[in-house]
């Protein structure tokens, strides 16, 4: 039986992983697993046998929340995490006590504890631990003989939200190695949008150009989960001692990637520059040309040394004629939109540049032509 074809479209954006590739995806997470096994089983083993709580399931639960979520911001999640459960067990226990257990006094408990926790200010993973927390207050009946579920809650939380933080300090990430696997698709990506952006002028092509311009604007979410994993890494590397030589590194990866962001946003606007400008009927000269396929080879050669201290001069120079390209392709030949690209061409180089380790004085020298 054949499937509908927009199941099979649907199906055809699925990634295509052999056995191979699967095992290869567990593989790589191997500190990851270790540390929510680790974590979990500690928070576990702390709530149950050093405090005596007879119904420690949210310790555990806790330790994964403050590893698995809040790229970068885990500080900020073990305080939400207590901060969400404090509200949800007040408001769950004050309930409780007043109308007893039920389904809708559960649904009233969840609503008043969501609503005091939006009152009191509080955000993001803090607002629907408040919701969790009271509808476990509901819900889950107490064992015989257990301690004040509000208070064992609540220990649980930072028992929990604490070993997740300390697996994330004995077992660290490598922020370096994490940050250039995001880093270099980027760049990788770049050079062919770039290639694109060359291959409409030479064609003339608005409707190349305008797919170039579509595949840039693509690139955003690589941008952001980069971003995200430069948050986590420099936490990483500001809190574990295991990790602090390589602060100075992951300080240059960051720089580096905020102006690849830079650079990705220009690439977009001259792809966009360059539709307009085709679909107006007027041509791109060869050093115009050129100029783009100079920037192609200058971020090629920058992504293949990217662990070196710098960018290697064959790129800076590749860069800098780029930029030197582009002015000179308006002589005699000046509209709007070929000035509009020139200017683009110019800022992109910069920003390549910047991302390379040049200096704003460095750069006014090199490209003041």
């Amino acid at each position: 039986m054949s499937l509908h074809p927009r199941v099979q479209r649907m199906a055809a954006l699925v990634p295509r992983m052999t056995l191979r590739d699967r095992c290869l995806a567990v593989a790589r997470r191997w500190r990851q697993l270790l540390r929510m096994g680790a974590a979990s089983a500690a928070a576990f083993a702390i709530s149950t046998y050093v405090l005596h709580h007879q119904q420690a399931f949210f310790a555990p639960i806790a330790a994964v929340i403050v590893l698995a979520a809040g790229m970068g911001l885990r500080r900020r999640m073990l305080l939400e995490l207590v901060l969400g459960v404090a509200v949800g067990v007040l408001v769950g226990e004050l309930l409780i006590l007043a109308i007893g257990r039920g389904v809708w006094q559960l649904a009233l408990v969840v609503v008043l504890a969501t609503a005091v926790a939006i009152f009191a200010g509080l955000k993001g993973v803090a607002i629907t631990q408040s919701a969790n927390s009271g509808a476990l207050m509901a819900a889950v009946v107490p064992a015989a003989g257990a301690a004040n579920p509000a208070v064992t809650r609540f220990l649980d939380a930072l028992v929990g939200g604490l070993c997740g933080l300390a697996m994330v300090l004995l077992l660290p990430r490598n922020p370096t190695r994490d940050l250039a696997q995001e880093v270099r698709p980027l760049l990788e990506e770049l050079v062919r949008v770039l290639d694109g952006t060359a291959e409409a002028m030479r064609t003339g092509d608005p409707g190349l150009a305008e797919a170039t311009l579509a595949q840039a604007r693509g690139l955003q979410s690589q941008v952001s989960t980069a971003q995200n994993t430069a948050a986590n890494v420099a936490e990483v590397a500001a809190l574990s001692p295991v990790r602090w030589r390589q602060r100075t590194a992951v300080a240059r990866y960051a720089d580096v990637l905020a102006d690849v962001d830079n650079a990705i946003r220009d690439a977009r606007v001259l792809a966009r520059r360059l539709t307009s400008m085709l679909r107006m009927g007027e041509e791109c000269s060869e050093l115009m040309t050129a100029s783009v396929e100079a920037l192609a080879r200058g971020v090629r050669i920058f992504q293949s040394d990217l662990s070196g201290p710098g960018m290697p001069q064959e790129a800076q120079d590749e860069l800098v004629r780029s930029a030197r390209l582009a002015v000179t392709s308006l002589t005699g030949q000046m509209t709007l939109n070929r000035a509009a690209v020139a200017a683009q061409i110019r800022s992109l180089a910069a920003d390549l540049l910047f991302a390379g380790g040049m200096t704003r004085d460095e750069l006014d020298v090199r490209l003041n032509f």
